[in-house]
């Protein structure tokens, strides 16, 4: 089969690689539709994961073969499968920290080499536990492969959004107007708060527009000022940075009331980002984080993605600006980790 195969730091080319071998209570999923994630970035430019590996987690796909011991799949059935699912008894599941479960740390999903996803691939082999504990979702007829590819994204940032707890008298500002900070946005405005969203190109804005976002900020300009000045001088109630830039996170802290909360969600590099402790404690403001998907609102998640595509309020496939073959997946990285005014979603076609 084809795959995008991961060789060294910066390099991604296309390959032919055996499909993988399934086992006992395992599936085979034919990929349709691969999102590229900002996380499959940072390993690709980071050299973090050893080569060779074939990332990609945002999938979605057909069942094409069922392991035994398998039950309620079969061949032809369209699904996505998460590559993350907690254990469910240790410690952190207990208290729905699911990220920091070891189990969950593991990758159940692969296209062959280490375990790191597999979507940018024709086939995945979906392991056991995945399986086993609800990893594998069906999508019905009348949701397209491109909007469920959207199934664990959308789990990451309603996460985020769950955990803010927005009240509608909140004013929320979400810094950066990629694909998540869309997302993010359009999730915080169904709460009925007022989401201001920051960015620097206007083409960004008018995609956001589309999603009910009806508030920008030219992020070229004073976004600090900007959020005071919808707020009577306070600032926002909530900022989220969207954007994996520790520099911004002063901003953000500077753009918050007091007794307001930051929320940082792309910062998933190590480093160091200076902001001012006062207003941690005098001026009360708390700043927080939130990382990848929670078992615990996995329906929740799912419904949002089908019903928001039924309705025509979260249909996500507007964020796709760019499909690729994996012929084509060193173009596909190079402007996933580049992006331009009119690049959204960047997605691989298998």
């Amino acid at each position: 089969m084809q795959a995008a195969v991961y060789r060294e730091i910066d390099v991604v080319r296309p390959e032919i690689i055996a499909v993988p071998e399934i086992g006992a209570g395992e599936l085979l999923i034919r990929i349709d539709t691969c999102g590229v994630c900002g996380t499959d970035l940072k390993k690709i430019h980071t050299g973090s994961h050893a080569a060779p590996r074939v990332f990609g987690h945002e999938m979605a796909g057909t069942v094409a073969a069922v392991g035994s011991g398998v039950s309620g799949f079969a061949v032809g059935e369209r699904v996505m499968a998460f590559h993350h699912i907690p254990c469910g008894t240790c410690f952190y599941c207990r208290k729905q920290t699911f990220a920091q479960c070891e189990t969950y740390k593991k990758v159940g999903t692969t296209a062959g080499f280490a375990a790191a996803g597999g979507g940018f691939a024709e086939y995945i082999r979906v392991m056991d536990w995945i399986v086993a504990t609800g990893g594998v979702v069906k999508i019905p007829d009348d949701i397209p492969f491109e909007q469920a590819a959207f199934i664990e994204p959308v789990n990451t940032c309603y996460k985020a959004i769950r955990l803010l707890n927005l009240e509608a008298d909140d004013t929320v500002l979400v810094i950066g107007q990629g694909s998540i900070g869309v997302i993010l946005a359009a999730l915080a405005h169904r709460t009925g708060a007022r989401v201001l969203t920051s960015d620097l190109y206007p083409e960004r804005h008018a995609i956001a527009a589309q999603f009910g976002l009806t508030h920008p900020i030219d992020a070229r300009g004073d976004v600090v000022g900007a959020a005071k000045a919808a707020t009577e001088g306070r600032g926002a109630d909530v900022v989220l940075v969207a954007v994996g830039a520790d520099a911004l996170i002063a901003m953000a802290m500077d753009a918050v009331r007091p007794g307001g909360r930051v929320m940082l969600f792309a910062s998933t590099q190590h480093g160091t980002a200076p902001f001012d402790p006062a207003a941690v404690c005098m001026d009360e403001k708390t700043l927080m984080g939130s990382y990848s998907a929670s078992a615990a609102i996995q329906e929740e998640g799912i419904d949002l993605v089908f019903s928001g595509y039924r309705d025509g309020s979260l249909d996500l496939t507007k964020l796709i600006s760019h499909r690729f073959s994996l012929d084509e997946c060193a173009e596909a990285i190079h402007l996933a980790s580049n992006p331009k005014p009119d690049s959204m979603k960047i997605v691989m076609k298998p």
